[in-house]
């Protein structure tokens, strides 16, 4: 892939989901003394003795670090970094072949290897898609210390999806010509490119590798087909899950499947909450009780609003991607500046028609979100992040206990006027309830 930085990437200086973050450039070598073109996308400001954890994205074949745009999208408000790079022969990379996984192992050990030595990174995950995927189960079997790894669409065996390719295509030539054609591009292969395609046999890295692992891969993908994942989602040895989604090979994949990721890496990773103004505010709203002045809540709810309009992103690359800047970590956190607010409406009934704070019973308040959420329950279609099921689909992996997944709202303190903030799992939507 052959791109322009400036054009395609993440801008030096963007925000996202109300936060400021930054994109640095760097080169790094491989064993085999190719540069290698590399982005670290990481928050603007991070605060003193603060260590984040940081996500790789390996992308896949004749792709570049431009595929991990979305990747941003999904990482960075959950305050996990990102760092992203073109393997060897690929992108502004250098090198002139690519192995489909084996040297691109190597490359992902030098990146690794680089973290480790970056005392403001702590753990580190892996995500790959396609020969990404293969690079980092490939290299998973190798390094434990991986916290976790997302595997989107990996092929088992080289060989084997090279002779299904041939029908897949509809190349009419008798079996024993295929197999003689790829036995004399294996020859050419490791003259050229110093590497044997038989070495790529993936399923045999699984029973020895432990590592958490999210396995994804479209159900009507034709070029590397879901069979593959299930052969070595069946073999690993690791913590596992897998899901299927519509879609082909390089089709764009749904939210609830990003929303899975999100929680994944979450939950694998544990990235630190940083304190911010906002919920500073509500904290101090607590700790005052009964008796104390409207004034504050009503500016805490004025910040929520103008925090749900904040812009996605500063970068023309990234305005497609604006449909997903808000995690779903956010909404699982009780941080105030991770509240999704999609309108004014949805606090209207906190306020009378001077913006005045309003005196609610509880029920009255249990009432108007209930019906709101029916509502929006009823516009929303299975494949969003509003789905419980993308909630459920990570269970194994250890979602947040913390959190009910039933939908129901918990019990509340009898203090007035104390600010009540729940989460209706069931479409995702965060609500303020005001309580006499």
């Amino acid at each position: 892939a052959e791109y322009n930085p400036d054009q395609y990437l993440w801008e030096p200086e963007f925000t996202l989901a109300g936060r400021k973050y930054k994109r640095i450039d760097l080169e790094l070598s491989n064993e085999r003394n190719q540069t290698l073109k590399c982005s670290h996308y990481v928050p603007a400001i991070i605060p003193e003795n603060t260590a984040l954890p940081c996500v790789i994205y390996c992308h896949g074949n004749s792709g570049c670090r431009a595929d991990a745009n979305e990747a941003a999208v999904i990482l960075l408000p959950s305050n996990i970094t990102l760092f992203a790079l073109d393997f060897a022969g690929s992108g502004l990379s250098g090198g002139e072949y690519v192995s489909l996984g084996w040297h691109e192992k190597q490359d992902l050990k030098s990146v690794v290897s680089f973290l480790r030595k970056n005392k403001e990174v702590s753990c580190i995950g892996l995500w790959g898609r396609s020969m990404g995927a293969v690079t980092s189960l490939l290299y998973g079997a190798e390094d434990p210390s991986i916290a976790g790894m997302v595997l989107d669409s990996a092929f088992s065996n080289l060989y084997e999806l090279m002779l299904e390719l041939v029908d897949v295509y509809k190349i009419r030539v008798p079996k024993f010509t295929v197999k003689m054609a790829v036995h004399y591009m294996r020859r050419v292969i490791q003259r050229r490119a110093k590497f044997d395609i038989m070495d790529l046999n993936v399923v045999q890295f699984a029973p020895k590798t432990f590592i958490p692992a999210l396995f994804g891969h479209a159900s009507s993908d034709v070029f590397i087909q879901s069979h593959h994942t299930d052969r070595i989602h069946q073999a690993y040895a690791g913590d596992k899950n897998l899901i299927k989604f519509d879609g082909d090979h390089n089709s764009a994949r749904p939210q609830f499947y990003y929303d899975s990721v999100s929680i994944f890496f979450y939950n694998v990773l544990n990235p630190p909450q940083f304190p911010s103004a906002c919920s500073n505010k509500l904290e101090k709203y607590y700790n005052r009780g009964a008796g104390t002045n409207e004034s504050l809540l009503y500016e805490i709810i004025n910040g929520l609003r103008a925090a749900g309009t904040d812009a996605g992103s500063s970068s023309a690359a990234a305005a497609s991607f604006t449909n997903a800047t808000k995690s779903v970590v956010e909404l699982l956190t009780e941080r105030v500046n991770q509240l999704s607010v999609k309108n004014d409406s949805d606090l209207d009934f906190l306020l009378d028609e001077n913006h005045n704070l309003t005196e609610m019973e509880e029920n009255t308040a249990e009432s108007h979100t209930q019906d709101k959420a029916n509502r929006q329950s009823e516009e929303c279609c299975s494949y969003t992040s509003s789905n419980r099921e993308s909630w459920g689909r990570c269970s194994s992996l250890g979602a947040a206990s913390d959190v009910s997944s039933s939908g129901e709202r918990p019990r509340v303190s009898d203090h007035k006027h104390k600010v009540h903030v729940f989460f209706n799992l069931h479409v995702f939507q965060t609500h303020i309830i005001a309580v006499s």
